[in-house]
């Protein structure tokens, strides 16, 4: 997936073949945000521009702006694999939180 970072917002990019311009949304938030461009610069800007505006009428209105996401993660995993990574962490001197953060880390390639 192409994406890009700013204010901690992060964006989802696709290419529009039809009308032969870049497309995002800003991802992780339930609020609709979108911007296009023609080229890379373009749409840098647009997304920046986005961004700031977004911001700013949530300050205005007094609405809040959502927030891309937490660092909290809920997961529902088997008992079996709960106690896998309870060993596993363990094992390697680390808090389950300590060891599945850097598994994921490394999966998601940050």
């Amino acid at each position: 997936m192409n994406m890009m970072k700013y204010k901690d917002y992060i964006a989802q990019i696709e290419y529009d073949e039809e009308d032969r311009i870049f497309v995002g949304h800003l991802a992780g938030i339930k609020d609709i945000v979108g911007f296009h461009g023609t080229t890379v610069d373009e749409l840098e800007k647009a997304f920046h521009e986005s961004v700031d505006n977004y911001l700013a009428i949530s300050e205005e209105t007094g609405r809040p702006a959502q927030k891309p996401y937490s660092g909290n993660l809920m997961l529902r995993i088997s008992p079996e694999i709960h106690a896998a990574v309870a060993t596993a962490s363990q094992v390697q001197g680390k808090s389950i939180n300590q060891w599945v953060s850097e598994i994921l880390e490394k999966a998601v390639h940050i």
